[in-house]
């Protein structure tokens, strides 16, 4: 059945019409025909979605490893699981799972419709909720794509039911694909997103009439002449050049005024009209009040120039009348009657040799016309006989100037626009022709159509007065008469920016608008003139990647769908392909404007877990970007620290930790269809004996050991079955000398779970950072003690996160300057204490600045890290560098020819401290003093320079450079330390990264002397021996 209205074909917002068809399922015998067993794991696809900047062709390695036959398997596979007959799991034809999208993707609206149908049956014979196996045959049955596999359609249906309650309707079907289309839309908008810097830069103006127009030269001085004939020149920082007044006032004369003026940068003139055929030939346009098109044909201009220069002057100015113009022997005169009404705009386009013009006339509105028109036989014949009957060609044009033509019908092309059309921009690259006027409405035209636009943009108050299509940033950019500027998207047109009159501060009434796509500047006249600056998303250098715009907290993998979900301080959370590291979803604003501070899963991984500085934890179904739950706290709304998700005798609980100092358990209930939930009593022992200070960090031990951590030091370890407290540990007060003295808190628990389990008495269960970057060992069991602690960092580096392996035979650690230390804990602590650190086993930077998240996903073998400096990275667990998320080329887990090993990151490269002989490595220099010697070196570099020249901030601000970009990655890490008042503080601002501020000088220096022959370096300094050959 044809739909009413045209819908796009894969959205699932349009309405559905279902038709009386025969059933689907009587003519399969779906009822008693056995459904195709689906499979017991569900092990991710590529679930590739192509973005706008992602080829569809692979990439060379996929073609490369294509050729050579070869199948694409896991890298977890050794030689000894070969010999133990395991093979590599089965994998697709590359190139078919490399194009394989998301079924959600590929259907279309005659599926949707016959989906529709078949839910309706099954609803008939009283299944209203239908379980994986049924949605699995229904998919395979009406969805046509080729590409459909039963992976995908069991993810989908467990995207749908993100409760885990084992059925779905056609509501929830329909509201995941609601809510799948509207989140992509908003993820490719908020990807195209730019913005003007506001407040705009103003200067005043001493002209006493408007300024008619405003035109830049080559070099971006702007031209601007007001009706008083005063020209001004200014620079594009609005600092006035030069003015000239054409008008002599020392002359009496008549009240004169300028109606309009266009520059010929060629010939260093300025004249009326506007537009040149070629250098020797020229045309001057200019409208009148009668709805006139006015034409000057010029030829052998400079010649013709020089002779009207010569003419008397008048006033002490080159003046020509234009019925003497027209006698001139290189000028032609054309007059085309085209508007009953005054020409509001008109311009030439040399580009398809056609003139535009437009008119508040409604029929006449806009028309495109041709400039001397096609010959027509009875015309000529008329105009010889007038010629040969008065004798004079001149006086015939005398006469032809009150006398206007009108074009054939051929010639021209009319657009019938409601109200008229007082301003219009046209796009030759993209061929659209833009119109806008007294009914706030902009209309986009292709300029051979003229019967009906094919898009408005609605949003303007009032009259529109300026547009301007800029082909290079795919903008359009729209003002009207209340001073309001919009910037619009050219492809989906959706409107990207507003700048109201009391953010930009441009006031008075609107005369004139330029835009210089030079310098993305848009120029603005009222009783002042204005400038603002284009502000667009920074491309970053073919060596620079971030994963997000602001600091990584954290990123988890999700074993059921394999994505990759991560969150970023300014409270975005993004979805990526595990496989592939591919950019799936984002959706912003998780938390308002709090930070968001700790994710996880739930049992299923079907549903994402956020804490926040709101106090807040939400629960959501990240694949649609809905919000299920809100799990708020009391009153104060005191910061989330951490969160987990456990289960206790088949009891779902989330736990948080934070502020408040108090454990706050939310019992997990699928049939509570509440919004908000409240946490459950506090446990006793929670409110008598707990914390006394803010948590920091919670960890689980199934069954039933619960560990959390405060700002003073102190972990307690619970028994989540009665709530009592099983013991408490402390940890050891850092010697007064160090410069951190008085930070003893504890960030980080991780426990070695198979350990607990055996509740081995003298083994340490339980690992976590502390003071001066160290790692502590503690024993749980038999008397709670402390077994060992070491400091992995030369340079005393706080820790930041710990991971092991699941038989807590392996620890990775990562620090607060990017290291990541891999160590052998096999049997480390576990006959009792321990005096020496653990066997290093790899050490390798993964982050130019403090590692916020490590995770172990070790069927695959590799490791997961985040960091402050705004990446997401993926290695192997030897530290074999894989890729980064958001980077161009998309990678495959499986194939080691993808990755990137051995290259490293650019800016890991490239930093200081990850040079060998960096003073890091020194053992008796911590981190701080690192620090702190680099600062006062700049501090005296910066005393002894003397400022050559100051350069302009608000020009270096709108265009960041890579060097910026690199300096905004390697900001501080914030420090664990807070001051006792901060405490009670909420955040609810994003966070702001702080641009650099712009060298203002660069000092070279001679070198003294440069010896011709290298002495060899006295190797004794640094405590090794000379060997003698």
């Amino acid at each position: 059945m044809t739909p009413r209205n045209k819908m796009r074909s894969n959205s699932a917002l349009g309405r559905l019409e279902t038709s009386n068809e025969q059933s689907i399922l009587k003519a399969a015998a779906v009822l008693t025909e056995p459904v195709a067993p689906r499979a017991q794991s569900s092990p991710a696809g590529l679930r590739a979605r192509k973005s706008e900047t992602q080829a569809s062709a692979p990439p060379e390695w996929l073609l490369k490893e294509y050729l050579k036959g070869q199948r694409m398997r896991s890298h977890s596979i050794d030689m000894e699981d070969i010999a133990q007959g395991k093979t590599p799991p089965h994998r697709m034809d590359l190139t078919r799972s490399w194009r394989r999208g998301k079924i959600e993707h590929q259907v279309t609206l005659e599926d949707l419709k016959k989906i529709h149908i078949a839910f309706q049956e099954f609803e008939k014979r009283g299944r209203k909720f239908l379980d994986m196996d049924t949605f699995l045959w229904i998919m395979k049955k009406c969805v046509k794509s080729p590409n459909k596999c039963n992976e995908q359609i069991e993810q989908l249906f467990m995207k749908i039911d993100c409760t885990a309650t084992g059925g779905i309707q056609w509501d929830d079907f329909c509201t995941y694909l609601q809510l799948e289309y509207s989140e992509q839309a908003d993820s490719v908008a908020r990807q195209r997103e730019v913005y003007f810097t506001l407040p705009a830069l103003s200067q005043g103006l001493s002209h006493s009439g408007p300024v008619l127009r405003i035109f830049s030269l080559p070099d971006d001085t702007l031209i601007m002449m007001g009706e008083d004939g005063v020209i001004s020149f200014w620079s594009p920082q609005l600092t006035l050049k030069r003015r000239k007044l054409v008008f002599d006032k020392t002359i009496n004369r008549k009240s004169k005024w300028v109606t309009d003026f266009i520059s010929m940068p060629q010939y260093n003139k300025l004249i009326i009209g506007t537009g040149y055929v070629d250098p020797d030939k020229c045309l001057i346009l200019y409208g009148d009040d009668q709805g006139c098109v006015n034409i000057l044909f010029l030829a052998s201009v400079g010649e013709l120039l020089r002779t009207w220069k010569k003419l008397p002057p008048v006033e002490n100015m080159p003046t020509v009348r234009i019925d003497r113009a027209v006698c001139s022997p290189n000028v032609k005169y054309v007059r085309w009657k085209v508007h009953e009404d005054w020409v509001t705009q008109l311009n030439y386009y040399d580009s398809i040799q056609v003139i535009i013009s437009a008119s508040i006339h409604e029929p006449t509105a806009l028309v495109i016309g041709c400039t001397t028109g096609t010959t027509n036989v009875e015309q000529k014949m008329k105009e010889i006989k007038a010629v040969k009957k008065d004798g004079k060609v001149r006086k015939w044009h005398q006469a032809s100037l009150g006398l206007p033509q009108r074009r054939a019908e051929g010639d021209q092309t009319v657009f019938r626009v409601h109200k008229g059309v007082k301003t219009f921009s046209f796009c030759k690259r993209n061929n659209l022709l833009l119109t806008g006027g007294m009914d706030r409405v902009i209309r986009i035209w292709n300029p051979y159509v003229p019967g009906k636009p094919t898009g408005m943009l609605k949003s303007h108050l009032a009259p529109v007065f300026y547009l301007h299509i800029s082909a290079e940033e795919n903008r359009i950019f729209s003002m009207s008469t209340d001073n309001t500027i919009k910037i619009w998207d050219l492809e989906n047109h959706n409107c990207l920016f507003t700048a109201c009159p009391k953010a930009s501060g441009i006031q008075g009434e609107l005369t004139a608008c330029h835009y210089l796509s030079n310098i993305k500047v848009l120029c603005v006249a009222t009783d002042s003139v204005s400038l603002l600056h284009l502000r667009m998303r920074a491309r970053l250098g073919p060596h620079l990647v971030v994963s997000h715009k602001e600091p990584v907290v954290c990123c988890r993998y999700n074993k059921t769908f394999g994505h990759v979900v991560s969150c970023s301080q300014g409270s975005v959370i993004k979805v990526w392909d595990f496989e592939t590291g591919m950019f799936l979803s984002e959706f912003i604003g998780a938390h308002g404007n709090a930070e968001i501070t700790c994710l996880t899963f739930d049992s299923s991984g079907r549903r994402l877990i956020t804490g926040g500085r709101d106090g807040c934890l939400r629960i959501w179904n990240y694949n649609s970007g809905h919000c299920l739950k809100t799990l708020t706290q009391d009153e104060k709304h005191n910061e989330v620290c951490d969160c987990t998700y456990v289960e206790v005798f088949q009891n779902k609980y989330i736990i948080a930790v934070g502020w408040d100092r108090r454990i706050n358990i939310y019992f997990d209930s699928p049939h509570d269809f509440h919004h908000f939930w409240k946490p459950q009593p506090h446990w006793p022992d929670d409110l008598i004996r707990g914390h006394r200070d803010d948590i920091l960090c919670v960890a689980q031990c199934p069954p039933s050991l619960l560990a959390t951590s405060s700002y003073d030091g102190e972990i307690i370890i619970w028994n989540m079955n009665s709530g009592h407290i099983y013991c408490k540990l402390n940890i050891p007060v850092p010697t007064p000398c160090s410069e951190d003295s008085e930070d003893r808190s504890v960030s980080y628990l991780t426990f070695l779970k198979t350990r607990a389990a055996k509740f081995e008495s003298t083994a340490a269960s339980l690992i976590s950072n502390g003071p001066q970057g160290s790692v502590i060992f503690w024993s749980l069991f038999s008397g709670a003690q402390l077994l060992a602690s070491f400091i992995p960092s030369r340079g005393k580096s706080q820790i930041s996160s710990i991971v092991v392996t699941t038989i807590d035979t392996c620890a990775y650690v990562a620090d607060h300057q990017g290291y990541v230390y891999t160590y052998d804990i096999k049997d480390y602590a576990l006959e009792g204490p321990e005096q020496e650190p653990p066997k290093n086993v790899k050490i390798w930077r993964a982050h130019v600045n403090a590692v916020t998240c490590l995770e172990l996903v070790e069927k695959e073998k590799v490791l997961l890290s985040s960091s402050v400096d705004c990446t997401i990275r993926l290695w192997s667990m030897n530290g074999e560098y894989i890729g980064t998320f958001g980077q161009s080329e998309l990678w495959d887990v499986f194939i080691s020819a993808s990755w990137k090993h051995p290259m490293v990151p650019n800016e890991i490269l490239m930093d200081p401290q990850s040079m060998p002989l960096h003073q890091i490595l020194a053992k008796d220099v911590s981190t701080l003093q690192i620090n702190q010697l680099e600062e006062d070196k700049i501090i005296q570099e910066k005393s002894r320079a003397k400022p050559e020249q100051t350069l302009d901030i608000s020009i270096l601000e709108d265009h960041p450079t890579d060097l910026e970009r690199d300096k905004e990655i390697h900001i501080q890490a914030p420090k664990q330390k807070r001051l006792p008042q901060e405490r009670n503080k909420n955040s609810y601002k994003l966070f702001n990264p702080g641009w650099p501020n712009a060298y203002h000088t660069l000092k070279c220096h001679e070198v003294a002397s440069i010896p011709s022959i290298g002495r060899k370096p006295d190797l004794s300094v640094i405590g090794i021996e000379e060997k003698n050959n």
